[in-house]
């Protein structure tokens, strides 16, 4: 697809009440979903039935994941991510820092949304999982705080398998090359009450391990997914089961304009069109590629070239990213953040669905 920047977001519209009007007339219109004063960060976007679109994010005063007045909300559009309602809370307890790590739908359609909650020691000590349940967007409900050893840095966007079974991948480390990096699977046979953990790999080298995953079915019951890579411009990771996710391969792919960005898959049963959305931290440059997904399943090294959705901060690299999206109406959309080191705002993006 030809590359084409369509949006330009300066940090100066970051804090600006007026900045989503600014990006109505664009092909990638990009609304602002929250820019309350602090660190807002870290979105994940889901569609309901009936057209509406759930944006969930985390707020607080920095780039902390462990700070106690760091809490988990959501916002829900009815009209195409064209407006915003009320924030309402999701989990904001005072002493944990509540982030929100993933998303997806139940088996009766509800959103379901992981939440991570974290003491100030960091990733060695007071982290745990929480599974939220909402019909609406608007109320919610912890249905599952599972056990977990090892108890992992984030578990992603769940998946609904076929059987009636659901799943998340997850990863767990330091972010060194540690023995204990690891990732594998969560499948919930009880429409999410209960959770039985796999490990897939452990022991890996920073530049091998899978993080931030992002997974889809595919019509063969195939289970694809791409991984963030902590190596910059190293190639994204892509992951294959062909047996339900009990065993996987794993494999380079092409996408290098990467520096520690989340993918995030969307894939079309229409067409066989597989949509990877990222954010390539540095530039701020919120990208997709798209591709047949039978051909990419075969051929990681194949993914076409990006095309340019819309243009985040570049005050620091890793204050915005992250991008997250979800499929509703013909239309895919965006989550993603942008900002410096004490003030973020969450974005949406949306972008016509990709046809052959």
């Amino acid at each position: 697809m030809k590359a084409s920047l369509l949006n330009v977001f300066s940090m100066s519209l970051v804090a600006s009440s007026a900045a989503s009007d600014l990006f109505a007339n664009s092909e990638f219109p990009t609304r602002m979903v929250e820019n309350r004063p602090g660190y807002n960060s870290w979105p994940m976007v889901q569609a309901l039935d009936g057209g509406r679109v759930v944006c969930a994010y985390s707020s607080g005063k920095g780039h902390s994941t462990g700070e106690g007045s760091r809490g988990a909300f959501a916002r829900v559009s009815d009209d195409g991510g064209a407006s915003w309602g009320e924030p309402v809370c999701v989990a904001d307890s005072p002493e944990w820092g509540e982030c929100v790590v993933g998303k997806g739908l139940d088996a009766s359609g509800a959103m379901l949304l992981w939440v991570r909650r974290q003491g100030a020691g960091g990733w060695d000590t007071g982290t745990f999982h929480g599974l939220y349940r909402s019909s609406d967007g608007l109320v919610w409900e912890r249905v599952a705080s599972p056990s977990l050893d090892p108890e992992p840095i984030q578990i992603t966007d769940v998946l609904r398998l076929p059987g009636g079974v659901l799943m998340s991948l997850w990863f767990a480390g330091n972010y060194c090359d540690d023995a204990r990096n690891a990732w594998g699977t969560l499948m919930s046979r009880d429409n999410g009450s209960t959770w039985e953990q796999h490990t897939v790999e452990l022991g890996m080298s920073k530049s091998e391990w899978p993080t931030e995953p992002s997974a889809v079915v595919l019509p063969d019951g195939r289970i694809l997914a791409v991984t963030r890579t902590e190596i910059c411009h190293a190639g994204q990771l892509q992951l294959l089961s062909n047996d339900g996710g009990a065993s996987w391969t794993k494999h380079r792919t092409n996408i290098t304009d990467v520096n520690a960005s989340t993918p995030s898959l969307v894939f079309d049963p229409a067409t066989g069109l597989l949509s990877c959305y990222y954010y390539e931290r540095g530039p701020g440059l919120l990208k997709r590629r798209v591709a047949k997904a039978a051909d990419i399943a075969a051929n990681p090294m194949a993914w076409p070239v990006p095309e340019i959705l819309a243009q985040g901060g570049k005050v620091r690299p890793h204050d915005s990213g992250n991008a997250n999206s979800t499929s509703s109406g013909g239309r895919h959309f965006v989550a993603w953040y942008s900002g410096d080191p004490v003030n973020a705002a969450v974005l949406v993006t949306s972008a016509p669905q990709p046809t052959p």
